[in-house]
């Protein structure tokens, strides 16, 4: 695994921490944005190696974690329809509703199916025109392109079968909707790595400029975080509020102009609620009008479907950074992956599954 052990290189990242204690002055707070650079923060204990000056908050960069409880709710409602065929990522199957997830439905005689691309549901869609196939569009810039193609390609094939299920969310407004908070103490930011190889850095400029905070473009191993950490506190100590990008190797500021284009073909902007927080204006993406055909959305009347958050759940304030996974009285108890009460103790790239796995003992005695 040559290429990712040089990333892991355990003296390179004791010599960075070292650095980073020697640049480090004052006290400074930095939100790491993706799900998955959480995980490697936890894994690798890369919060512990820095100086206790630095403290490392997890933001909102799960897209299972911030798919809405209603969405899932409208999701179980297809799913459990006849003659439908639901196709989703594993992720997603046990996400919880208001009363039950998709793996349920699968176990009560649902046709729900994991694939591994959209397009996968397009040909089970050729395959069978006699059933109804939906995908599950959730995530973040990162899987959007994928799936705009699909829908694209249905559109192509005149297939009146196949139709999408969107819950796509946009990282630029959840950052400046965590800015936004009262109660913000982010002064900096190691953004996603994979989002920007899509969408690029063009957004993130004006942010950093009007809210007067350094953005780092970080990867997701522990090399990666720890030299954006680094240059994150170099700004932050000399007052900088510039985009930079650690991620080199797979970043350019201008994004993928071939993905940005199928984007924008098939989705527009709209306002989306993300679950435990609320709605955030433009912060996520729907299908334009001439794809409309193929909102699940509308084709199955599901529209109206409300639903609201476990009280006892705290996903919200943990998705914005304001409390920890061990902060919550149910967790490890009442909230465990095999029985959670939010998807942040589901995902992969959930801050509760990543604490349950690899910091369970010591947080909970």
């Amino acid at each position: 695994m040559k290429y990712v052990d040089e990333y892991r290189n355990a003296d390179q990242a004791r010599k960075l921490a070292e650095h980073i204690r020697r640049t480090t002055t004052r006290p400074w707070n930095i939100m790491e944005i993706c799900g998955g650079q959480t995980h490697a923060i936890v894994r690798f204990a890369l919060d512990e190696m820095l100086p206790d000056e630095i403290t490392l908050i997890h933001g909102p960069g799960c897209p299972v974690c911030v798919t809405p409880i209603e969405i899932l709710d409208k999701a179980i409602a297809i799913a459990s329809r006849p003659g439908v065929v639901f196709c989703s990522f594993g992720d997603m199957l046990r996400v919880p509703g208001s009363s039950k997830d998709l793996l349920t439905v699968k176990s009560e005689g649902g046709d729900v199916r994991i694939v591994y691309s959209p397009i996968d549901a397009v040909l089970l869609a050729r395959k069978h025109p006699d059933r109804q196939v939906v995908f599950f569009a959730v995530g973040f810039e990162t899987t959007a392109p994928a799936n705009a193609m699909a829908v694209a390609q249905a559109a192509r094939l005149g297939l009146d079968n196949f139709s999408v299920l969107v819950s796509h969310v946009l990282v630029p407004p959840a950052i400046r909707a965590v800015l936004d908070s009262p109660s913000c103490l982010v002064q900096g930011f190691l953004a996603a790595g994979h989002v920007c190889t899509v969408m690029g850095t063009g957004e993130y400029g004006p942010i950093a400029e009007q809210y007067g905070v350094p953005i780092v473009v970080t990867g997701f191993e522990p090399l990666d975080i720890l030299r954006g950490v680094s240059m994150c506190v170099a700004q932050l100590e000399r007052g900088g509020s510039e985009v930079e990008i650690q991620y080199a190797r797979a970043v350019r500021p201008e994004g993928n102009a071939t993905a940005i284009r199928q984007i924008d073909e098939v989705f527009e902007r709209v306002d989306r609620k993300w679950r435990g927080i609320g709605e955030i204006p433009a912060s996520g993406l729907g299908l334009r009008q001439a794809y409309a055909a193929y909102d699940a959305d509308r084709r199955f009347g599901v529209e109206d479907i409300v639903a609201e958050e476990p009280e006892v759940c705290i996903a919200g304030e943990v998705l914005q950074g304001h409390k920890k996974p061990h902060d919550c009285p149910a967790f490890g108890i009442h909230c465990t992956p095999d029985h959670p009460l939010g998807a942040p103790m589901v995902s992969s790239e959930g801050a509760c599954a990543a604490y349950y796995r690899y910091r369970r003992r010591a947080t909970s005695g």
